[in-house]
């Protein structure tokens, strides 16, 4: 008996067990019914109207505010330059809009246009060029006729050229300071091939090879109309409009049409590529391989897999690696999709540098497990939701369409591939993206790119197999036929090229050594020169630039070889600026910021160029004097002489009567890139036992740079070495 009821009670259990599962699936079936259903998406479709010269105009009326923007996207652009001239677009750009026309300059559209809070700029861009506008309505007539004039009639002055070369410049000597750009650079090449133009990127060389002609002739080349999509967006009326633009371009003549450049796509083997980076704490780690166009049938699938996998919060890399491993600042990234050219398939990291094998284990764990498990039902469904939800963020102006529908109309998609997006989202089935995993995913075709500091990280990478170093120095000049460049320090310790290192001294001749040793005897002799420890030197400097004359004192000192502090009074402050081989740092009221290495490097070189450094090695078998023929410096007849420092050649012009150094030239790095840099010195006097010059006069590039009176020098003061250790 006592059997039969246990045995009742448990079916009676098991039933209510039962009747509470179905309870369960019941009310989630119908909260799932009982959720709102996404809102019809119909766009306000932009009036399109194609010119008889083939320019095609689109028209978007927005009457919330009395502003009207515009843009004109222009086919060709850097993709279709030769890579000898790399970075000719960002110059054209900017030159474009800055060089004005040839009845105003570019400062005098700055300041009509700021007067009336209005726009105009230009750009120039991977596989096409832009002129925008941004008015008030009431402007709009006196804005547009300078945003045609531009458009028509540009005149790239020299100096706003000059001006764009240099700011380039400066970007190039800059681009190693961050890791995320030295990442995201190197992992195009990989995904790419180096000489693909979407990984392409400017030298010093190349940017110097770009003359104003060149912008000329790119701009009479791919400036005409059927080139042309123009698309404006605001307060007007869509007729009057379109008269207004009918009368300004339909009577512009046709032009040749742009040959797109044939690309080729040469994407690295799979493996380990690693570059070093010495001044980090951290690493960015970059899986690539080679994505797909966004016209491909898999586009939805791979969208919806790029969020199930590595596309937000709630996606598995930032669930698993960040939230519950703790392993990665940030975690993401999946298939890319680009309109004419296959994207990258990327999944990007940035760890501590003392987990960086645990992160790229846990990241090849993952791809592993979407292999096994592409993603269940629920994930599908909740990927799905999340991408609709956010898509109607993504195009909630009249603007945003606008330009949607003018890049569709640029690569030739559908006019309503906007609309097709939901439908084909809303398809996805966990079989499809089942399929496109097992199509594109796959941890060995990979290339792993590190970028970070190889004594800090917790396994060596060749756990992984070899390893391929990359050299991200940033040279000088081209590398020649037998591969050898000049570099300017910016290696951050990768690898370097072969070749890459300063020239070797090549030997002193007897004439040379004999001019030395004059120099020296002028200074006050070997003796003195060789107790030079320590160096301080107070100065009044005035800097010239193009934004006008700098005045500063500074107090700088010196302990040799290699450190160096300088503390500097400007009208915005004081600020300290700190060199030593280990670390470099400005520090001022706004605080301590580090200086990239190669700035620091390109310090201690120009500091080991200075003539009493110099001078101390005159016997220092590194060091090489060569007497080469004379100059004239103002009207002096100066002995040139050829001075080889360690590596670093300097061309001194030397008075053979007194020995007085008058003129110093060597190559260096300034804040635009590589300068040629010469300095003249005069007013030489005592100081404290030697005999030193009291002014310098400093050219960069034949360009005034800096006027620097010396007030006081003093030898071997006494220095408290805190001063070079970081606040």
């Amino acid at each position: 008996m006592q059997r039969k009821i246990t045995s009742l009670l448990s079916l009676m259990l098991l039933l209510l067990c039962s009747l509470s599962v179905f309870a369960q699936d019941s009310r989630e079936k119908q909260l799932e019914q009982s959720k709102p259903k996404l809102p019809e998406f119909k766009p306000q479709e932009p009036k399109r109207i194609q010119l008889a010269n083939g320019m095609v105009v689109f028209l978007q009326e927005d009457h919330e505010l009395p502003i009207i923007d515009g843009t004109a996207k222009i086919r060709g652009g850097s993709r279709e330059i030769p890579a000898a001239k790399a970075g000719m677009m960002g110059i054209y750009g900017s030159a474009w809009r800055t060089g004005g026309t040839p009845t105003k300059t570019g400062d005098q559209f700055d300041d009509m246009l700021e007067a009336r809070a209005a726009k105009v700029e230009t750009g120039g861009g991977i596989d096409s060029t832009n002129i925008s506008l941004s008015t008030l309505k009431g402007d709009f007539d006196t804005v547009f006729d300078t945003f045609v004039d531009l458009l028509k009639n540009p005149e790239f002055r020299q100096d706003k050229v000059d001006l764009a070369k240099q700011q380039i410049s400066t970007g190039i000597s800059r681009r190693n300071d961050e890791m995320d750009s030295i990442a995201g650079r190197e992992a195009a090449k990989l995904g790419y091939g180096a000489e693909n133009p979407y990984a392409r990127v400017p030298e010093y060389w190349t940017v110097a090879a770009v003359s104003r002609q060149d912008l000329i002739d790119w701009h009479k080349k791919t400036v005409h109309p059927n080139n042309i999509i123009l698309g404006l967006v605001g307060d007007f009326d869509s007729k009057a409009m379109e008269a207004k633009l009918r009368k300004t371009f339909e009577s512009w003549p046709k032009g040749p049409a742009i040959v797109p450049a044939k690309l080729e796509f040469k994407p690295a083997a799979p493996g380990t590529y690693f570059v070093e980076k010495e001044d980090v704490n951290q690493s960015t780690i970059e899986f690539v391989s080679q994505g797909i166009r966004r016209d491909s049938p898999d586009y939805y699938a791979t969208r919806v897999m790029n969020e199930v996998f590595g596309g937000g919060f709630s996606s598995r890399l930032f669930s698993s690696i960040r939230s519950k491993q703790g392993l990665a600042y940030s975690v993401g990234g999946g298939i890319g999709a680009s309109y004419d050219h296959p994207g990258l398939f990327s999944l990007s990291m940035g760890t501590k540098s003392g987990t960086t094998a645990q992160a790229i284990d846990a990241l090849n764990n993952e791809v592993a497990t979407l292999v096994r498990d592409p993603g269940s039902e629920a994930e599908i469904q909740k990927a799905k939701e999340n991408i609709l939800n956010s898509f109607i963020f993504e195009f909630d102006s009249k603007e945003k369409i606008l330009g949607e529908r003018m890049t569709y109309e640029f690569y030739g998609y559908p006019a309503d591939f906007l609309e097709r997006f939901r439908a084909g989202i809303e398809k996805v089935t966990p079989a499809d993206v089942a399929a496109v995993v097992k199509k594109y995913v796959d941890g060995r075709k990979f290339a792993v790119l590190v970028v970070g500091k190889s004594a800090d990280f917790d396994s060596a990478l060749t756990k992984y197999g070899k390893v391929t170093p990359i050299d991200i120095t940033i040279h000088e000049e081209p590398p020649s036929a037998g591969g050898s460049a000049k570099a300017s320090g910016g290696s951050d310790g990768a690898a370097v090229a072969s070749g890459a290192a300063a020239t070797a001294p090549t030997g002193s001749n007897a004439e040379g050594k004999a001019l030395m040793s004059k120099v020296v005897a002028a200074m006050g002799g070997m003796q003195k020169l060789s107790a030079v420890k320590a160096m301080s030197q107070k100065t009044a400097q005035v800097r010239h630039t193009p934004q006008g004359d700098l005045e500063l004192e500074t107090e700088s000192v010196a302990v040799f070889p290699d450190q160096l502090h300088t503390v500097m009074h400007t009208p915005m402050g004081e600020m300290s600026m700190v060199v030593t081989p280990q670390s470099a740092f400005m520090a001022g009221a706004q605080g301590v910021q580090d200086l990239p290495p190669t700035m620091r490097d390109n310090a201690i070189k120009d500091f080991k160029r200075e003539p009493v450094y110099v001078a101390q090695h005159a016997d220092d078998p590194k060091y090489s004097f060569t007497a080469s023929g004379t100059e004239k410096v103002g009207d002096k007849s100066a002995a040139v002489l050829e001075v080889n420092a360690d590596g670093n050649p300097t061309r001194w012009l030397v008075d053979s009567q007194t020995g007085q150094i008058l003129r110093a030239k060597f190559k260096t790095s300034g804040q635009q890139g590589p300068v040629e840099r010469e300095i003249d010195y005069s007013d030489y006097r005592p100081a404290e036992g030697l005999t030193l010059p009291f002014k310098r006069t400093t050219k960069d590039n034949g360009q005034l740079a800096a006027t620097t009176e010396v007030k006081e020098i003093k030898l071997n003061p006494v220095v408290d070495l805190k001063v070079f250790a970081k606040p």
